[in-house]
C-alpha cells in the first residue's frame, strides 16, 4: 500500500483501502442540483463502517452496554456521485487507541466501463468512534470482539 504522504488524496485508489462496501444509491439521495447530498456521504460512511463490525464481530449495539460514538468526522469532495450509480465505501484503519478508532474513508462511483481498481475517489472521509458506556456515557474500552478485528487491520 502506498503511503498517503506520498500522494495527492484525489489519487487515492481501491487498493490504497483495506475493506470494501458496496453501497446502493436511493432516489431521494439527490439534491436540488442532481447529485448525492454531502450529508449523504456521511450516511455511507456511517453505514459502512456498522455494518462490516456487526457482520465480522455479531456487535449488536442495540443491547451492548458499550457504544460507539462519533466523536468528528470530515470529508472533502472531488467529483460528484449521483442516483442511480451504487458506490464503494473503502475504509482502513488510520488509528486504533484504547477507547477510540478512526478511519480514513474513500468513497468511489461504481461505473459500468471503469474497472473498479481505477475508479477514481469521488471523496475522502475521517470518522473517529470514541466508545463510551451506555449510561454514564463515560470513554471505555473498545469491546474485545471489535478490537480484535481493527487490530487485523491497525497500521
Amino acid at each position: 500500500m502506498t503511503s498517503t504522504a506520498e500522494r495527492d488524496d484525489s489519487a487515492l485508489r481501491i487498493a490504497d483501502f483495506s475493506v470494501t462496501r458496496e453501497m446502493t444509491t436511493r432516489w431521494s439521495d439527490n439534491d436540488m442540483y442532481g447529485h448525492l447530498n454531502n450529508a449523504v456521504y456521511y450516511e455511507l460512511f456511517d453505514a459502512a463502517i456498522n455494518s462490516w463490525i456487526i457482520e465480522q464481530t455479531g456487535f449488536d449495539a442495540t443491547s451492548s452496554d458499550v457504544l460507539g460514538v462519533v466523536a468528528e468526522s470530515g470529508c472533502r469532495y472531488f467529483q460528484q456521485v449521483t442516483y442511480p450509480n451504487d458506490v464503494l465505501v473503502a475504509l482502513r484503519i488510520a488509528r486504533l487507541g484504547h477507547s477510540s478508532v478512526a478511519y480514513d474513508l474513500g468513497l468511489f462511483e461504481i461505473t459500468s466501463h471503469v474497472d473498479s481498481a481505477s475508479l477514481p475517489i469521488a471523496a475522502r472521509g475521517r470518522w473517529v468512534h470514541v466508545y463510551v458506556d451506555r449510561r454514564s456515557r463515560q470513554p471505555t474500552a473498545v469491546p474485545t470482539q471489535i478490537r480484535a478485528l481493527l487490530e487485523e487491520y491497525a497500521p
